[in-house]
């Protein structure tokens, strides 16, 4: 309470005061426009938002993220080479006052934000790019045209409540986005995974699939690439069938609600026995007398999973498999129509996928994708195949110490876009060879690393 203490003025800095619900300001011979907007219904809040919108940013712009080297190289082979981004970019539905309080409007603004998301995408100039939470009329109007210009092209799908909206409403609704640099790869096909479909076809009139898991209208979106032979470092292979080598890409976008951590699992698995079967399809037709099944066609999973590493969803798509009595079921009888799903799976005991991936990043290399001042964790991630491919190195996190310095409670911030940081990694894939295992790098920014090796594209 600050009635009766004489002030003329108000700091600007009282606007960083998002969480407060009262104000006393009576007695003070404050001016009148303070006055006039405290003095309107929910003035406390109206006055706190005028301060932060008028507050000035006092901390400088974060430090150039480092590059981490993970693996040199093999320059004894030749390699498929390429980067690899995922990013949730906070589509401007959800990025409300309610939800972000201490950001300012301005910095909320999608008119502001969208700069800095296309700066951020075009700075690390990745060969892949998987987006999430892109709203439709942006990805037409703003995304697509924009990254054409780059040299990539991109698709797209909304979430499934699209469908059933009118044409000016469906043009607000997000979903997934994958973009490729075109001269390094060509899209053969693409296939939209749809959960609250695979929930009706699943559910065979089980209540909780019905209610719980069909209700919510998550996708997937999978882009079946093939490497061109710009892709190639130390030339290429020997057998020129084996230039264009299929890489099924795949963007998603689990959901959100903790309470409904048994969705966020069954999504998942969903997930995977769908690109199991878009793998085995596109496999047979894609390589007619090769070797049918998932091993045919490398897997990129780029996702916001909304799932910390400990969790269930992260077990099963790292480890293959996950216990029928995991607590995340919460104790409902899924296991049936699971079972009938889940081809890959020959036991009730467990439940299985038919992939063999690793994650790019590690929690001791980056503590957070997502920050906010309610929460702060790992919830995004970039998967591989372990045999296949291997990571030569991953885009670190953003600087602690200006986190701390700058007093950043949470993202978005004016000089942050969104409330996910961006995930990058480079790959290499070789033919028939293992991925070895090396010691960790530290080395510059890629600014001055394997991106000089991209200058020569454009």
């Amino acid at each position: 309470m600050l009635n009766n203490n004489y002030l003329r003025a108000l700091p600007y800095e009282l606007g960083k005061l998002f969480q407060l619900s009262t104000l006393g300001l009576k007695g003070n011979p404050l001016g009148s426009d303070v006055l006039q907007l405290f003095s309107e219904v929910n003035g406390t809040r109206k006055l706190l938002d005028f301060m932060l919108d008028n507050l000035a940013v006092s901390s400088s712009h974060p430090p150039s993220r480092p590059w981490i080297q993970l693996s040199p190289l093999d320059r004894a082979n030749p390699t498929a080479l390429f980067t690899v981004m995922c990013y949730n970019v906070l589509c401007d539905r959800y990025a409300t006052r309610g939800l972000y309080g201490y950001c300012p409007q301005w910095a909320l603004n999608w008119e502001y934000r969208k700069k800095g998301i296309l700066d951020e995408v075009r700075h690390y100039a990745a060969d892949i790019i998987a987006l999430q939470e892109v709203e439709t009329d942006q990805f037409y109007k703003f995304f697509l045209p924009e990254l054409k210009r780059d040299g990539y092209e991109g698709i797209f799908s909304p979430k499934s409540r699209a469908k059933t909206m009118s044409e000016s409403d469906r043009k607000h609704v997000d979903g997934c986005a994958i973009f490729y640099r075109t001269s390094k790869f060509q899209l053969i096909k693409e296939q939209l995974v749809e959960f609250n479909q695979l929930a009706i076809e699943h559910a065979n009139g089980h209540e909780d699939m019905l209610n719980r898991v069909m209700t919510k209208d998550n996708i997937a979106l999978a882009a079946l690439l093939q490497t061109k032979e710009a892709c190639w470092e130390n030339g290429v292979p020997p057998d020129p069938k084996d230039v264009a080598q299929p890489i099924l890409v795949c963007s998603a976008h689990i959901h959100w609600d903790p309470e409904f951590c048994d969705v966020k699992l069954i999504q998942s698995m969903m997930l995977m026995e769908q690109l199991r079967q878009i793998m085995e399809n596109f496999g047979h037709s894609f390589r007619p007398g090769h070797k049918k099944g998932p091993d045919a066609v490398q897997l990129l999973l780029c996702a916001d999973f909304n799932s910390l590493p400990q969790s269930g969803v992260i077990e099963f798509i790292n480890n293959g498999h996950v216990a029928a009595t995991h607590p995340e079921f919460k104790d409902i009888g899924y296991k049936e129509c699971l079972l009938k799903m889940l081809s890959h799976t020959n036991n009730d005991k467990e439940f299985t996928h038919a992939f063999n991936m690793a994650s790019a990043y590690s929690p001791e290399l980056m503590p957070y994708t997502n920050y906010t001042f309610d929460f702060k964790g790992i919830i995004d991630y970039i998967f591989y195949p372990r045999q296949s491919m291997r990571p030569l190195g991953i885009l670190g996190p953003i600087s602690e110490e200006w986190l701390k310095e700058s007093k950043i409670i949470g993202c978005p911030h004016p000089h942050i876009p969104s409330d996910h940081f961006s995930l990058l990694v480079e790959l290499g894939l070789t033919i028939g060879s293992a991925a070895p295992v090396n010691n960790l790098v530290h080395q510059p920014p890629p600014s001055l690393l394997g991106f000089n090796r991209r200058k020569n594209e454009f």
